[in-house]
């Protein structure tokens, strides 16, 4: 099977954003994307209103942007699409934001999208699929060759467990603590198609594969691969899909940022004849449920002889070393956000200290989320954080 790869210009970016509609006061998801996309296509015209589309779910939005050279262009353009959903999800007494999945809502009292792929999704995967209510952040970066797709993917496989620490957003479902930092992940990674790419050699043996889960009736088109990271051909991309919804747009910002430069400095690395490491499955599997457990508190693990390190540390040292790339890339802002996420809590540690001072009322974490989202910003009760979920990190040297 021949996937043509459509290349596109070194570190290009490209950001999908799934929000949530929520009613301002029983603050449960309520299913109006149809009437609100509708009404978008009406404001601001056909080409505009592409930057926003339909999701598995009646309640959910996903908002994209164009092709775009660096993070700053990236998050105003998400920035201008919120702001005209914002005014026309006011009007129908719903608010806009964004987790992992939403604190108290049930998915089976949400309505599909009649759409025929989502039809055939839950035909095909049933509960699997009918549970799926949750939130990501994908982040696309070009590459200039499929020869380059391949390794690359592999490569970022180190950085699961980073992405998904500094993301994860779902510490509830159907109004349960559920005990870990991210359990959208491991909802997602259910389905058969989705979880941790396979480490292969080169896009001949991605081609080889994927035709071969077409011709069994796996998959219909390679679309219906979720991998946590996965080239994307037809935008000439490596996608990063592991994140959890981000409930601010400087998350949004930070986390491109970090996937950006690992991209643009593997990029360059390919083109010095350097070999891109490739770590081993079972060590990135155990990772990611590390961190999915975990966050930013997680024990990475650092080779195959059992070796661990604070995530926070090597998300420290991390940027550190991504500096001189960001600078070029005009990114340094929003990579050393990463830094201020360190400081403030993760989003499932805020929102269990939103619970917290609310004697455990999941209505003030959704309310915490509505404010953080149109703030563009983590909001911060220093009483909160009394309990020692967020610790500072030592402060990076200068590059």
């Amino acid at each position: 099977m021949q996937i043509p790869f459509s290349s596109s210009a070194s570190s290009s970016l490209g950001i999908e954003w799934e929000l949530q509609l929520v009613d301002q006061r029983s603050r449960q998801l309520r299913g109006e994307a149809s009437a609100i996309l509708d009404e978008l296509r009406t404001k601001v015209g056909e080409q505009d209103a592409a930057k926003a589309k339909h999701e598995l779910f009646e309640s959910t939005i996903e908002v994209i942007t164009g092709v775009c050279s660096s993070v700053g262009e990236a998050t105003a353009d998400l920035a201008g699409t919120v702001s005209v959903l914002r005014d026309l999800a006011e009007r129908r007494g719903l608010g806009l934001m964004c987790s992992g999945t939403h604190p108290l809502s049930d998915y089976t009292h949400q309505r599909i999208t009649d759409d025929v792929r989502y039809t055939r999704l839950v035909s095909q995967m049933q509960w699997l699929a009918r549970r799926l209510l949750i939130f990501g952040v994908h982040v696309h970066v070009g590459v200039r060759s499929p020869e380059k797709a391949m390794p690359i993917m592999n490569a970022l496989m180190v950085h699961i467990p980073h992405f998904l620490a500094l993301s994860a957003s779902s510490p509830y479902w159907l109004g349960d603590d559920t005990g870990l930092a991210s359990s959208r992940s491991q909802v997602f990674a259910s389905l058969p198609t989705a979880g941790l790419p396979y480490p292969l050699e080169d896009w001949a043996g991605f081609e080889t594969f994927m035709g071969t889960l077409v011709s069994s009736g796996t998959i219909e088109t390679i679309r219906e691969v979720w991998w946590d990271i996965r080239p994307h051909p037809n935008f000439g991309t490596v996608e990063l899909r592991i994140c959890d919804g981000l409930p601010t747009l400087m998350e949004v910002g930070a986390v491109a940022a970090l996937a950006q430069c690992l991209v643009d400095r593997m990029n360059t690395q390919i083109d010095r004849g350097y070999s891109l490491p490739r770590p081993q499955r079972w060590l990135a599997q155990e990772n990611k449920w590390r961190a999915a457990r975990y966050g930013l508190d997680a024990q990475i693990m650092i080779d195959g002889r059992g070796a661990v390190r604070s995530v926070r540390e090597d998300l420290v040292d991390l940027v550190e070393d991504l500096l001189p790339v960001a600078r070029r890339l005009g990114c340094e802002r929003e990579l050393s956000d990463v830094l201020v996420i360190l400081e403030t809590g993760a989003s499932y540690a805020r929102q269990r200290a939103a619970a917290g001072q609310a004697d455990g009322d999941l209505a003030r974490v959704v309310d915490t989320l509505l404010e953080e989202m149109n703030a563009g910003r983590p909001v911060i009760d220093d009483r909160a954080l009394g309990d020692g979920t967020c610790r500072r990190p030592s402060a990076p040297r200068s590059a």
